[in-house]
């Protein structure tokens, strides 16, 4: 009986322990969010792509805030060291990383320890943006549409050969030569700017971009695009087909960034958040500087960027598969 009386004792206190240490997390918010600085934490180089995304919505939240927000660049293993940083920060708003959730996604399966359970530790407190990657082709080969390009290497066979840089172009590739029947070569490159040499001599026959790269390449009339593999055309380049409707059915890699915090952080301070985004994302400028960049605005609310998350984690263990991409590490 005593033991009984000890064991009923210690499942109260530690009943109320918890209870008492949610009652405190919820206490933790900031009525008056955000009553200070703001770190956005960037998990590549000053200069690239991600980082002018990054220092875009910076600009335009400091004065909605009156705050100041600051850029902290941590580099390192394609995005993981930054994302052990957030996910190991105090939660409390004050820290918030602006990734690609579908490229944390992918990371969970492209390393074999990533350090960080990202679906389980962060939370995508805002979406900002839709893009995806495009396929491209010289601008001084004859072809102007995927069905040219198709032809042409089921003539050649497997002397044909395309260029990729990134998992998403590598996944995009393997699932075009699946749908279409044909058998070129992947040739791994570092960059994307690491292939244009190829590209314009005819080494290469194609190539799978991020569109920041083919679009200020086709802008220099370097490259064409021809295609962007995702189902539904981008209504920022409305102009340019799809791998689905060009015959590669079902093609739909569609790569996303949002604004991602601590997974404790208070509700209240999440909420916060997604309406101070959505507020930028959805004025005509952004529209417009998206555009640039052949993105899309693209505003959900933090359940619904959570499950889309979750969604492109378990897509990603059948991406992986499709292109036999082997984990690292």
């Amino acid at each position: 009986m005593k033991i009984s009386n000890q064991v009923t004792r210690f499942g109260s206190m530690v009943l109320a322990t918890v209870l008492f240490g949610a009652v405190a997390s919820a206490q933790e918010a900031d009525p008056n969010y955000p009553s200070r600085e703001i770190k956005f934490v960037c998990g590549f180089p000053a200069g690239s792509g991600a980082d002018i995304y990054v220092r875009y919505y910076a600009e335009k939240l400091r004065p909605i805030l009156g705050r100041a927000v600051v850029v902290e660049n941590r580099v390192g293993a394609n995005g993981n060291i930054a994302t052990a940083y957030v996910a190991k920060s105090r939660a409390d708003g004050y820290t918030i990383y602006l990734n690609a959730p579908s490229g944390l996604a992918a990371n969970m399966h492209l390393f074999k320890n990533p350090g960080t359970d990202s679906t389980k530790e962060l939370t995508v407190a805002a979406t900002m943006l839709l893009q995806t990657f495009m396929v491209t082709i010289s601008a001084d080969k004859p072809w102007k549409t995927v069905a040219d390009l198709t032809a042409a290497l089921r003539e050649k066979g497997d002397k044909g050969s395309y260029a990729t840089n990134n998992p998403t172009g590598r996944v995009a590739g393997a699932w075009y030569k699946k749908a279409m029947n044909v058998n070129p070569l992947e040739v791994q490159y570092k960059t994307g700017a690491d292939t244009l040499n190829d590209l314009a001599s005819g080494a290469l026959d194609f190539a799978l971009h991020d569109p920041v790269t083919a679009i200020a390449q086709q802008n220099a009339g370097r490259l064409r695009i021809l295609a962007v593999a995702v189902k539904e055309r981008m209504k920022s380049v409305p102009e340019i087909p799809t791998l689905h409707e060009s015959g590669a059915r079902d093609i739909d890699l569609p790569s996303w960034w949002g604004a991602l915090v601590p997974t404790a952080t208070p509700k209240p301070v999440i909420d916060k958040i997604n309406k101070l985004f959505n507020e930028v994302t959805a004025s005509e400028e952004s529209k417009v500087f998206f555009a640039k960049f052949g993105a899309d605005q693209l505003m959900l609310s933090p359940e619904q960027a959570q499950k889309k998350f979750l969604d492109d984690y378990k897509a990603w263990g059948e991406y992986i598969k499709l292109a036999n991409i082997e984990p690292q590490g």
